[in-house]
Protein backbone atom coordinates (compact mmCIF):
# COMPACT_ATOMS: atom_id res chain seq x y z
CA UNK A 1 0.00 0.00 0.00
CA UNK A 2 1.56 3.77 -0.66
CA UNK A 3 2.39 5.64 2.09
CA UNK A 4 -0.27 8.55 1.38
CA UNK A 5 -2.84 5.55 0.76
CA UNK A 6 -2.04 4.50 4.15
CA UNK A 7 -2.03 7.56 6.01
CA UNK A 8 -5.72 8.91 4.68
CA UNK A 9 -7.03 4.95 5.49
CA UNK A 10 -5.66 5.41 8.84
CA UNK A 11 -6.71 8.89 9.26
CA UNK A 12 -10.15 7.90 8.35
CA UNK A 13 -10.47 4.37 10.52
CA UNK A 14 -9.52 6.94 13.46
CA UNK A 15 -11.87 9.40 12.66
CA UNK A 16 -14.71 6.98 12.60
CA UNK A 17 -13.89 5.08 15.91
CA UNK A 18 -14.39 8.75 17.13
CA UNK A 19 -17.87 8.33 16.83
CA UNK A 20 -21.00 7.18 19.13
CA UNK A 21 -21.17 3.26 18.63
CA UNK A 22 -25.23 4.21 16.53
CA UNK A 23 -23.18 6.72 14.47
CA UNK A 24 -20.09 4.62 13.72
CA UNK A 25 -22.22 1.14 12.43
CA UNK A 26 -24.02 3.84 10.29
CA UNK A 27 -21.36 5.45 8.66
CA UNK A 28 -19.39 2.15 8.46
CA UNK A 29 -21.92 0.42 6.23
CA UNK A 30 -24.34 3.54 4.97
CA UNK A 31 -27.08 3.43 6.98
CA UNK A 32 -29.23 5.74 8.30
CA UNK A 33 -28.89 6.03 12.40
CA UNK A 34 -32.87 5.49 12.67
CA UNK A 35 -34.83 2.42 12.96
CA UNK A 36 -38.53 1.62 12.83
CA UNK A 37 -39.48 -1.47 14.16
CA UNK A 38 -42.55 -3.30 13.62
CA UNK A 39 -44.71 -4.34 16.34
CA UNK A 40 -47.88 -5.68 16.36
CA UNK A 41 -51.62 -5.25 13.74
CA UNK A 42 -49.46 -2.48 11.60
CA UNK A 43 -48.45 -0.65 14.64
CA UNK A 44 -44.47 0.06 14.80
CA UNK A 45 -42.35 2.41 16.26
CA UNK A 46 -39.86 5.11 14.72
CA UNK A 47 -36.17 6.17 16.66
CA UNK A 48 -33.51 8.21 16.42
CA UNK A 49 -33.91 11.85 18.56
CA UNK A 50 -36.53 12.85 20.76
CA UNK A 51 -39.45 10.93 21.93
CA UNK A 52 -40.21 8.01 20.98
CA UNK A 53 -42.57 7.77 17.43
CA UNK A 54 -45.88 5.61 16.80
CA UNK A 55 -46.65 4.87 13.58
CA UNK A 56 -49.85 2.64 11.78
CA UNK A 57 -50.05 2.11 8.32
CA UNK A 58 -52.81 0.17 6.96
CA UNK A 59 -55.05 0.24 3.81
CA UNK A 60 -57.20 3.44 4.42
CA UNK A 61 -53.98 5.56 5.50
CA UNK A 62 -51.19 6.30 7.87
CA UNK A 63 -51.26 7.78 11.64
CA UNK A 64 -48.38 8.91 12.99
CA UNK A 65 -48.19 9.99 16.96
CA UNK A 66 -45.13 12.55 17.98
CA UNK A 67 -42.85 13.79 15.51
CA UNK A 68 -39.72 14.38 17.60
CA UNK A 69 -37.59 17.25 15.77
CA UNK A 70 -37.65 18.73 11.72
CA UNK A 71 -35.28 16.43 10.19
CA UNK A 72 -36.09 13.32 12.29
CA UNK A 73 -39.48 13.66 10.92
CA UNK A 74 -38.49 14.20 7.66
CA UNK A 75 -36.75 10.91 7.63
CA UNK A 76 -39.67 9.51 8.91
CA UNK A 77 -42.07 10.40 6.14
CA UNK A 78 -39.50 9.15 3.85
CA UNK A 79 -39.58 5.98 5.18
CA UNK A 80 -43.17 5.70 5.49
CA UNK A 81 -43.96 6.73 1.93
CA UNK A 82 -41.80 3.99 0.69
CA UNK A 83 -44.15 1.87 2.68
CA UNK A 84 -47.67 3.36 1.50
CA UNK A 85 -48.80 6.11 -0.73
CA UNK A 86 -51.77 6.54 0.92
CA UNK A 87 -52.34 9.46 3.33
CA UNK A 88 -51.31 10.45 6.42
CA UNK A 89 -54.96 10.71 7.65
CA UNK A 90 -54.13 11.30 11.59
CA UNK A 91 -50.99 13.26 13.25
CA UNK A 92 -51.10 13.08 16.65
CA UNK A 93 -49.18 15.05 19.59
CA UNK A 94 -48.34 13.10 23.53
CA UNK A 95 -47.71 16.20 24.51
CA UNK A 96 -46.42 19.93 23.23
CA UNK A 97 -42.38 19.59 24.04
CA UNK A 98 -40.11 20.08 21.15
CA UNK A 99 -38.57 16.98 21.32
CA UNK A 100 -42.09 15.48 20.65
CA UNK A 101 -43.83 18.08 18.46
CA UNK A 102 -41.55 20.30 16.69
CA UNK A 103 -41.11 17.89 14.19
CA UNK A 104 -44.71 18.69 13.47
CA UNK A 105 -43.80 21.28 10.27
CA UNK A 106 -42.41 18.32 8.41
CA UNK A 107 -46.31 16.91 7.96
CA UNK A 108 -47.78 21.06 6.56
CA UNK A 109 -49.58 20.11 3.79
CA UNK A 110 -49.63 15.91 4.34
CA UNK A 111 -51.19 15.39 7.48
CA UNK A 112 -55.57 15.72 6.91
CA UNK A 113 -55.83 16.07 10.79
CA UNK A 114 -53.38 17.25 13.79
CA UNK A 115 -54.74 16.37 17.38
CA UNK A 116 -53.62 17.01 20.99
CA UNK A 117 -55.17 17.38 24.25
CA UNK A 118 -56.89 21.03 24.57
CA UNK A 119 -54.13 21.79 27.17
CA UNK A 120 -51.13 20.77 24.90
CA UNK A 121 -52.04 23.07 22.35
CA UNK A 122 -51.86 25.71 24.51
CA UNK A 123 -48.76 25.42 26.32
CA UNK A 124 -47.10 24.79 22.33
CA UNK A 125 -48.41 27.88 21.47
CA UNK A 126 -47.03 29.90 24.60
CA UNK A 127 -43.77 28.28 24.28
CA UNK A 128 -43.74 29.02 20.83
CA UNK A 129 -45.10 32.68 21.25
CA UNK A 130 -42.08 33.13 23.83
CA UNK A 131 -39.70 31.99 21.83
CA UNK A 132 -40.66 33.69 18.41
CA UNK A 133 -41.09 30.22 16.64
CA UNK A 134 -44.59 30.26 15.34
CA UNK A 135 -43.47 30.07 12.06
CA UNK A 136 -41.90 27.05 12.75
CA UNK A 137 -44.89 25.13 14.30
CA UNK A 138 -47.61 22.75 12.95
CA UNK A 139 -50.22 23.70 15.81
CA UNK A 140 -52.75 21.03 16.20
CA UNK A 141 -56.18 21.67 14.58
CA UNK A 142 -58.35 19.20 16.51
CA UNK A 143 -58.49 19.09 20.39
CA UNK A 144 -59.94 17.54 23.00
CA UNK A 145 -60.31 17.58 26.95
CA UNK A 146 -61.21 13.92 28.63
CA UNK A 147 -61.08 11.36 25.19
CA UNK A 148 -61.10 11.89 21.16
CA UNK A 149 -62.02 9.03 19.18
CA UNK A 150 -60.45 8.24 15.60
CA UNK A 151 -60.76 5.47 13.06
CA UNK A 152 -58.00 4.08 10.41
CA UNK A 153 -59.50 0.97 8.44
CA UNK A 154 -59.98 -1.49 11.20
CA UNK A 155 -57.85 0.11 13.92
CA UNK A 156 -59.24 2.40 16.53
CA UNK A 157 -57.47 4.96 18.37
CA UNK A 158 -58.35 6.27 21.32
CA UNK A 159 -56.80 8.80 23.16
CA UNK A 160 -57.02 9.72 26.77
CA UNK A 161 -56.61 12.37 29.48
CA UNK A 162 -56.57 11.27 33.11
CA UNK A 163 -54.89 14.54 34.65
CA UNK A 164 -51.92 16.15 35.20
CA UNK A 165 -48.94 14.26 35.26
CA UNK A 166 -45.62 15.28 33.49
CA UNK A 167 -47.36 18.11 32.10
CA UNK A 168 -51.10 19.12 32.25
CA UNK A 169 -51.41 18.16 29.17
CA UNK A 170 -50.39 14.57 28.38
CA UNK A 171 -52.66 11.48 26.32
CA UNK A 172 -52.31 8.19 26.63
CA UNK A 173 -52.60 7.05 22.84
CA UNK A 174 -54.08 3.37 22.29
CA UNK A 175 -53.81 1.40 19.10
CA UNK A 176 -57.18 -0.66 20.20
CA UNK A 177 -57.34 -3.12 17.43
CA UNK A 178 -53.36 -3.41 17.97
CA UNK A 179 -53.92 -2.79 22.04
CA UNK A 180 -50.93 -0.71 21.82
CA UNK A 181 -50.30 2.44 24.05
CA UNK A 182 -48.40 5.65 23.62
CA UNK A 183 -47.83 6.76 27.15
CA UNK A 184 -45.62 9.89 25.76
CA UNK A 185 -43.94 11.01 28.88
CA UNK A 186 -46.23 9.69 31.29
CA UNK A 187 -43.28 6.84 31.60
CA UNK A 188 -39.42 7.62 31.63
CA UNK A 189 -38.88 3.72 31.80
CA UNK A 190 -36.10 3.59 34.09
CA UNK A 191 -34.59 7.01 33.29
CA UNK A 192 -35.22 10.42 35.94
CA UNK A 193 -38.03 12.07 34.25
CA UNK A 194 -38.17 15.76 33.50
CA UNK A 195 -41.58 17.19 35.57
CA UNK A 196 -42.40 20.16 33.27
CA UNK A 197 -43.80 22.59 36.61
CA UNK A 198 -44.31 25.46 34.33
CA UNK A 199 -46.72 23.60 32.11
CA UNK A 200 -48.95 22.32 35.09
CA UNK A 201 -46.93 19.30 35.99
CA UNK A 202 -48.06 17.41 39.38
CA UNK A 203 -46.43 14.29 40.54
CA UNK A 204 -49.54 13.23 42.55
CA UNK A 205 -51.60 13.48 39.85
CA UNK A 206 -49.37 11.83 37.87
CA UNK A 207 -48.97 8.81 40.08
CA UNK A 208 -53.29 8.30 39.73
CA UNK A 209 -53.04 9.28 35.85
CA UNK A 210 -50.91 6.13 35.68
CA UNK A 211 -52.98 3.93 38.17
CA UNK A 212 -55.96 4.74 35.93
CA UNK A 213 -53.93 3.92 32.85
CA UNK A 214 -53.78 0.43 34.29
CA UNK A 215 -57.54 -0.07 35.49
CA UNK A 216 -58.09 1.18 31.81
CA UNK A 217 -56.09 -0.94 29.20
CA UNK A 218 -55.54 -4.78 29.77
CA UNK A 219 -52.89 -7.32 30.70
CA UNK A 220 -51.80 -7.59 27.01
CA UNK A 221 -51.75 -3.98 26.40
CA UNK A 222 -48.21 -3.24 24.51
CA UNK A 223 -47.37 0.40 26.24
CA UNK A 224 -44.70 2.74 24.10
CA UNK A 225 -42.48 4.94 26.58
CA UNK A 226 -41.43 8.41 25.52
CA UNK A 227 -37.71 7.74 27.13
CA UNK A 228 -35.71 5.36 28.30
CA UNK A 229 -32.51 5.02 30.11
CA UNK A 230 -31.53 2.09 27.57
CA UNK A 231 -32.50 3.08 24.10
CA UNK A 232 -33.59 -0.16 23.01
CA UNK A 233 -35.93 -0.34 26.20
CA UNK A 234 -39.17 2.27 25.06
CA UNK A 235 -41.64 -0.53 24.86
CA UNK A 236 -42.76 -2.61 28.01
CA UNK A 237 -45.79 -3.48 29.84
CA UNK A 238 -47.92 -2.73 33.18
CA UNK A 239 -45.08 -3.83 35.42
CA UNK A 240 -42.90 -0.74 34.37
CA UNK A 241 -45.93 1.52 34.80
CA UNK A 242 -46.19 -0.07 38.40
CA UNK A 243 -42.01 0.63 38.29
CA UNK A 244 -42.84 4.25 37.62
CA UNK A 245 -45.08 4.60 39.79
CA UNK A 246 -42.95 3.54 42.95
CA UNK A 247 -40.23 5.71 41.58
CA UNK A 248 -42.52 8.64 41.80
CA UNK A 249 -43.87 7.81 45.07
CA UNK A 250 -40.66 7.13 46.43
CA UNK A 251 -39.61 10.83 45.32
CA UNK A 252 -42.51 12.55 46.70
CA UNK A 253 -42.37 10.89 50.53
CA UNK A 254 -38.26 11.54 50.27
CA UNK A 255 -38.66 14.94 49.81
CA UNK A 256 -41.24 15.16 52.64
CA UNK A 257 -39.49 13.79 54.88
CA UNK A 258 -36.32 16.31 53.90
CA UNK A 259 -38.81 19.53 54.05
CA UNK A 260 -40.60 17.61 57.51
CA UNK A 261 -37.07 17.54 58.76
CA UNK A 262 -35.95 21.21 58.28
CA UNK A 263 -34.06 20.76 55.17
CA UNK A 264 -33.78 23.61 52.65
CA UNK A 265 -34.05 23.44 48.73
CA UNK A 266 -30.26 23.73 48.24
CA UNK A 267 -29.81 20.81 50.93
CA UNK A 268 -32.22 18.17 49.11
CA UNK A 269 -31.14 19.34 45.46
CA UNK A 270 -27.57 17.90 46.59
CA UNK A 271 -29.23 14.45 46.83
CA UNK A 272 -27.24 11.84 44.43
CA UNK A 273 -30.06 8.70 45.06
CA UNK A 274 -33.53 8.49 46.82
CA UNK A 275 -34.02 5.74 49.52
CA UNK A 276 -34.91 2.42 48.17
CA UNK A 277 -34.95 3.93 44.46
CA UNK A 278 -32.24 0.90 42.85
CA UNK A 279 -33.30 1.05 39.23
CA UNK A 280 -33.57 4.84 37.94
CA UNK A 281 -30.51 5.85 36.24
CA UNK A 282 -29.02 9.02 34.31
CA UNK A 283 -28.91 12.57 34.79
CA UNK A 284 -31.24 14.93 36.23
CA UNK A 285 -32.06 13.33 39.43
CA UNK A 286 -32.38 17.02 40.42
CA UNK A 287 -35.30 18.03 38.27
CA UNK A 288 -37.38 15.41 39.92
CA UNK A 289 -36.06 16.26 43.52
CA UNK A 290 -36.74 20.26 42.50
CA UNK A 291 -40.11 19.83 41.07
CA UNK A 292 -41.05 17.63 43.89
CA UNK A 293 -39.79 20.20 46.53
CA UNK A 294 -42.02 23.01 44.92
CA UNK A 295 -44.81 20.66 45.32
CA UNK A 296 -44.17 19.81 48.68
CA UNK A 297 -43.09 22.98 50.12
CA UNK A 298 -44.91 26.07 48.42
CA UNK A 299 -48.02 23.84 47.23
CA UNK A 300 -47.46 24.91 43.28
Amino acid sequence: MQRRTFIRNTGLASGLLLLPGKQLLATLFNQPAYSLTPLRNDVGIFTEKGGTIAYCINKKGIAVVDTQFPEQAGHLIEELKKMSSKAFKYLINTHHHGDHSSGNIAFKGLAQKVVAHANSLANQKSVAEKQKTTDKQLFPDTTYTDTWKGKLGKEKIKMHYFGPGHTNGDSFVHFEHANIVHTGDLVFNRRYPYIDKSAGANIKSWILALQKARSTFDKDTIYLFGHAFDPKKVTGNADDLIAFEDFLTKLLLFVETEVKAGKSKEEILKAKQIPGVTEWQGDGIERGLGAAYTEVAEGK
